[in-house]
């Protein structure tokens, strides 16, 4: 370092904005950023340095026109990095809330890549000439895919059940069972939807137990629906009863009273043929008579987000025409990506291929292992002697409320501070967390029984080789 950088600098030896702007090292950043970015973020510069300056703190290498073109194109890289960021999901919940839940299958995604670049028929009937109903896109494979009479498509599962109750229940009575009064991600609770559709809740049974003949007690001339919600996020065992469907729709049936389901997780297969839970389906819920099920798209169904309503004609019928309805409708993206999952039901020999969530949810243990195998070293390598890196066993989850009891055997990375005491431990797995969320294609795990735990369930073929260059990354 030459002597004159040991020294400090005065404010009368900052280069003018101007000149730096003209020098080669800064033409990088113009390019990219444009001169308005690039004036702004240099003269914030240029004003630390002053006020350096004047505290007796700058240093001569500081003003060098290398530096600053550095550090502007430092601080203008991480201002225009976009903050909705692809991550690594190796916490082991397939569906995770947090991280977007279902990934979208290829040819949903090229159907959305066609809508962003062309004009399509949203609106428009094709066949007439006039105008449509965008809802006709998706709604006669959901009938068939079903068994509904008619279907309506809004941007949520939380949408769905909403629009029902204003439309169908305003300042009416609506029978749910006290063991089915969910609260779910968000603080999203069934009472304060009935309160703000203007529904009011007339809850029957108790926790554990509801019986036929409190459903039966509970009509009265106020009664707009019977209403079964799907326990999403937990299970009640042990001293249990509760009424199915079919034996709500006999109780339901003489008095004229329409039963609603809300099943949340929009299962459209039975999943016991790829060796998993079973979950009630739509088409098992609409054959044991109920009116109108509410069911999202982007959990089990492995869409994008949306709300589906499917039922009797004439009850869809008064939902589209309330307001509200437009208010929660989906654009064209939605759609677009909507219709080509649908259509991947219609052939279920292939599905497992074919639609991501389900390939994710039935990846072998064997295969998760030799990935574990694979990148256990190269992780080892970059985190050196501070840690002790193993492939281990685990169990993954399928999340956002669909099936919250089962697990599924799973395989990834162990990681445990290296001496194996527990002191100190917890800092030293949360500061190895923040860095892999750190990364530039962050990775995200989870933290318990003092080890960080990379579940590799929800890392296709295709991705192994980037996480592996995010590892030596973190050496790095």
């Amino acid at each position: 370092m030459a002597e004159h950088d040991l020294e400090f600098a005065g404010a009368a030896d900052l280069p003018s904005l101007d000149r730096l702007l003209g020098m080669p090292d800064f033409q990088a950043a113009l390019a990219d950023f444009g001169r308005t970015q690039v004036t702004d973020a240099l003269r914030r510069d240029l004003d630390a340095c002053r006020a350096a300056a004047l505290a007796g703190t700058l240093t001569h290498d500081t003003l060098a026109p290398a530096r600053f073109g550095a550090r502007v194109t430092r601080a203008l890289t991480e201002r225009n990095r976009a903050t909705l960021r692809p991550v690594f999901n190796l916490t082991g919940t397939v569906l995770h809330t947090n991280l977007g839940r279902a990934l979208l299958p290829e040819v949903a995604v090229e159907a959305v890549m066609q809508a962003l670049t062309a004009p399509a028929n949203l609106e428009f009937d094709l066949a007439t000439g006039g105008r449509g109903d965008r809802d006709d896109l998706v709604a006669p494979v959901l009938c068939e895919l079903t068994g509904g009479e008619a279907a309506t498509v809004v941007n949520n599962n939380a949408a769905a059940v909403l629009l029902m109750l204003a439309t169908l229940a305003k300042r009416r009575d609506v029978v749910v069972s006290r063991g089915e009064l969910v609260e779910i991600g968000g603080a999203f609770r069934i009472p304060d939807i009935m309160t703000h559709a203007g529904a009011k809740l007339v809850e029957v049974g108790t926790t554990n137990r509801t019986h036929a003949a409190d459903y039966r007690n509970a009509i009265g001339e106020k009664t707009a629906l019977l209403m079964k919600v799907h326990c999403s996020n937990y299970a009640v065992t042990g001293f249990t009863k509760s009424v199915d469907v079919a034996e709500v729709v006999q109780i339901a049936k003489p008095h004229g009273v329409p039963v609603a389901v809300d099943l949340g997780s929009g299962t459209l297969t039975p999943l016991e043929r790829w060796g998993l839970p079973h979950e009630t389906t739509v088409q098992e819920t609409i054959a044991a008579g109920a009116d109108l099920v509410t069911f999202s798209g982007d959990k089990l169904l492995g869409g994008p987000q949306a709300g589906m309503i499917v039922g009797r004609k004439d009850l869809i019928a008064r939902i589209k025409k309330h307001p509200l309805k437009r208010a929660l409708r989906v654009g064209k993206l939605t759609l677009a990506a909507l219709e080509p999952v649908l259509r991947l039901y219609r052939d279920p020999d292939h599905l497992a291929e074919r639609l991501t969530t389900l390939r994710l949810l039935t990846r072998t243990r064997a295969d998760m292992m030799a990935q574990a195998q694979r990148l256990a070293p190269v992780l080892a390598q970059s985190l050196g002697d501070a840690y002790t890196v193993s492939a281990a066993p685990m169990v993954s989850q399928i999340g956002s409320g669909a099936l919250p009891v089962e697990q599924l055997p799973s395989y990834g990375l162990a990681i445990v501070p290296a001496g194996g005491g527990k002191r100190g431990s917890g800092r030293a797995l949360a500061a190895l967390e923040a860095a892999l969320r750190a990364l530039p294609y962050p990775v995200i795990g989870r933290i318990a029984d003092q080890t960080l735990w990379l579940d590799l369930r929800c890392l296709e073929a295709t991705d192994e080789a980037r996480l592996a260059l995010q590892f030596s990354e973190l050496r790095a």
